[in-house]
């Protein structure tokens, strides 16, 4: 951080000290000419790196979520996650498919998975389980799509799996806190 920020000091200096030099020389011509390029080029470079600095920040559109491949989709959960306020960690490959575990600053884990369109969900034959037990983390489903009425069944059994379909991770994606989404802190 402190070699850009050194870098975009030196830039702003070395471009004041030019413009300072060309209006000794120049004239007035130079001020007016380089406040009206200043004028163009400042609206022109924020809409340029908008999307960038919006989705750095965990916020997407729904085109730019049905865009995204496993990958992309890992990044983007691990952002809205940090937005959130949880600590992310490192990516995971659990059996070729990726997994995303985070914890928040009152001691909740929170494991995510994500399901590929028509594929089965992570641990569906697992024994079914009691409840949320204490130290579990808490487990996230994503899926761009739709959940079948057998997997909302599944996850209930489980206890400790939240399902986050399309419209709900287009929800988060836009700015909604995942706590609202499921009853996870």
């Amino acid at each position: 951080m402190l070699p850009a920020l050194a870098g975009v000091v030196m830039t702003v200096c070395g471009v004041v000290a030019g413009v300072a030099v060309a209006y000794r020389t120049l004239g007035v011509g130079v001020l007016v000419a380089a406040s009206a390029l200043l004028a163009v080029a400042t609206p022109v470079a924020v809409r340029h790196h908008r999307p960038l600095a919006r989705r750095r920040l965990g916020h997407y559109t729904p085109e730019e979520l049905a865009d995204l491949d496993t990958e992309g989709l890992v990044l983007a959960v691990s952002r809205m996650l940090r937005r959130d306020g949880w600590l992310v960690l490192p990516p995971s490959t659990v059996q070729d498919r990726p997994r995303v575990r985070a914890r928040n600053g009152r001691g909740h884990r929170i494991e995510v998975a994500f399901r590929p369109v028509a594929e089965p969900l992570p641990d569906e034959d697992a024994p079914a389980r009691s409840g949320r037990r204490t130290g579990t983390p808490l487990r996230l489903v994503v899926h761009r799509g739709t959940f079948s009425h057998r997997d909302v069944q599944w996850a209930r059994r489980q206890g400790d799996i939240h399902l986050i379909d399309g419209p709900r991770l287009r929800s988060w994606a836009h700015g909604t806190p995942l706590h609202r989404l499921t009853d996870a802190s």
